[in-house]
């Protein structure tokens, strides 16, 4: 089993920033990748960003330069860094954690974290 916790949202002005934190624990072993993925209100689950197994990151095109996806391996902690926030950033904001184990494949979500930006 996997646990996820994510931290960091809140209520920001346009144009501010964010840092969201997604801290796993439990039985972390053959990770493929973290993701970021946002939800807002009416909308479908949008991948934001991702992070994989062996390190390599990218980030959706529509939010390139504006976020930026990290880890920090010793922590089990995946970062979202959000710069130049806008209104439609407005979402919530879920980590997902995918493995491989014995062939098969396992997912598991965070709770959310709540981010609004206000104009």
């Amino acid at each position: 089993q996997v646990q996820l916790v994510e931290s960091g949202g809140g209520l920001v002005q346009l144009g501010g920033s964010l840092r969201l934190s997604c801290a796993a624990s439990g039985d972390l072993f053959s990770i493929s990748a973290m993701e970021w993925y946002r939800q807002a209100p009416g909308k479908q689950r949008e991948l934001v960003a991702v992070v994989t197994g062996d390190g390599n990151t990218n980030v959706s095109d529509s939010l390139k330069g504006r976020f930026t996806i990290s880890r920090d391996d010793p922590k089990n902690t995946v970062y979202l860094q959000m710069n130049s926030l806008k209104p439609e950033d407005t979402a919530t904001y879920y980590c997902k954690l995918r493995q491989v184990v014995y062939g098969s494949n396992w997912e598991y979500w965070g709770q959310g974290t709540q981010v609004t930006v206000s104009s």
